[in-house]
């Protein structure tokens, strides 16, 4: 017989709480208002800033206020448990059958980190090629920039995570503020050669155009994104409002206001050069192509540590599920450094974009799923409330058979071929996208299944 000891976990008790409305409103505000989101508004500026109902601004509203809706949810299993995703993952998926959505999770969470980095290694190569004349990434010898980049980049999350939780909360409030004072001094420089007009107007090539629906899957992959590691953060917080009201509000406003910005810059590069090229869309290419010089690449530098410090928290969370006999700090170093060796691929294959594109379609295929599941489980078949002590014990009432529920199981499955059917309908793609409709399914055919099962 295994022990309890093998899956035992740390419930955050309601006296050691100490995250306020603040503190949560910067970590998912920060947390979106990034260098990855800004490349995703770029990505997504395909679809046209704003033709009517399909456009990518609408796309990008509608997918955020839908999706962080379970970052709220999340953020409240979270609440109530005082346990992190990744373990209340072991009640509808079985105490060994967590490991699949924790393995989706560290590989998430560790490839956030990746762009971010390689983002922010970016504008550091920039910084080098000023000071010191290395060549830039996409040149003959431009590797070795970018390289070091990436090792300044991981060597300060490292460092942020020798400094401890309180590192977290610092970065955090600092990083919020610097992102408002660079989104205004964007706003003004974008808006200094071209008229909104001209960006509202602009019509992407035929060959370039994105379809409404792909916009929505992309929105909602980078959304979702933030769901799976909501309850790491607010089982931290004492207060019901500030642990599904803030978490919302932060991180649509992060995510809305830096997808414009993505959107806004790409297409006012477009405008002035009359080439449209979402390749150029990473926030140091169009900083540089702007002008923006020393301070956009240093606040760009500073975002990406605000956003990767939720993702290596939440990878680093996911990782302890997996091997508990890790400690939480080993666990985040050895994140760390596997999102170091991550970030390398681009250099590998020789575009950003698409092994950004390539990533973001795995995240919206497995994330939908588990999340829908995860979601339907707490809330509709066990009515807000888990036994703790149970999540722990491999003979209770989350093991299942032999620690696996196979019906969530059979579930992730439906909604991955699901969503790669849906994928190949033109209609689909045009209209709303397959993420949605995929958890819809998911969520009903668990929810009704698991029903039955338990009558018979």
């Amino acid at each position: 017989m295994e022990s309890n000891q093998k899956y035992a976990f740390e419930s955050i008790p309601i006296s050691e709480r100490d995250m306020n409305y603040w503190d949560m409103f910067a970590t998912w505000f920060g947390a979106n208002a990034n260098n990855g989101t800004w490349f995703i508004g770029g990505v997504i500026a395909a679809a046209g800033f704003f033709g009517g109902i399909s456009s990518a601004v609408i796309a990008s509203v509608i997918a955020s206020v839908i999706a962080f809706a379970f970052l709220s949810m999340v953020g409240y299993m979270g609440y109530q448990t005082g346990a992190s995703t990744t373990i209340l993952s072991r009640a509808p998926f079985g105490i060994r059958g967590s490991v699949v959505p924790s393995v989706i999770n560290l590989t998430l969470f560790m490839g956030w980190t990746a762009v971010n980095t390689f983002i922010a290694a970016t504008s550091l190569a920039y910084l080098f090629h000023s000071m010191f004349g290395w060549a830039l990434f996409g040149q003959p010898g431009g590797y070795f920039g970018i390289i070091v980049g990436i090792i300044i980049m991981s060597i300060l999350h490292l460092l942020s995570i020798i400094a401890g939780p309180k590192s977290v909360q610092i970065i955090e409030r600092i990083g919020v503020v610097l992102v408002i004072i660079f989104v205004i001094i964007e706003v003004i420089v974008v808006f200094r050669d071209v008229s909104f007009s001209q960006i509202a107007k602009y019509q992407v090539p035929m060959k370039s155009k994105m379809p409404f629906g792909v916009a929505l899957d992309t929105i909602a992959a980078a959304a979702l994104g933030w769901v799976v590691g909501g309850a790491d953060f607010t089982r931290f917080t004492s207060s019901k409002r500030i642990a599904t009201q803030a978490p919302y509000v932060g991180a649509i406003l992060g995510m809305v206001s830096f997808v414009i910005i993505g959107l806004c810059t790409t297409l006012s590069v477009a405008v002035t050069s009359g080439v449209f090229n979402p390749n150029n869309s990473d926030p140091s290419t169009v900083a540089n192509k702007l002008g923006l010089g020393l301070i956009a690449m240093v606040v760009i530098v500073l975002t990406s540590m605000t956003a990767n410090a939720v993702n290596i928290q939440s990878g680093g969370s996911a990782l302890n599920n997996l091997i508990p006999k890790i400690s939480l700090n080993k666990s985040l170093f050895i994140v760390t450094i596997l999102s170091m060796i991550l970030t390398l691929v681009p250099l590998i294959n020789g575009s950003f974009l698409d092994a950004f594109t390539a990533f973001l379609n795995y995240t919206g295929m497995f994330l939908g799923p588990i999340i829908a599941i995860l979601v339907v489980d707490y809330f509709g078949l066990s009515d807000g409330k888990y036994d703790l002590k149970a999540l722990a014990t491999p003979t209770g009432k989350y093991w299942y058979k032999g620690g696996i529920n196979w019906f969530a199981m059979a579930c992730i499955a439906i909604g991955v071929v699901l969503y790669i059917g849906l994928n190949l309908l033109p209609i689909v793609k045009a209209t709303v996208g397959a993420t949605f409709i995929s958890m819809i399914v998911v969520a009903i055919v668990y929810y009704v299944g698991s029903k039955l099962m338990r009558k018979a």
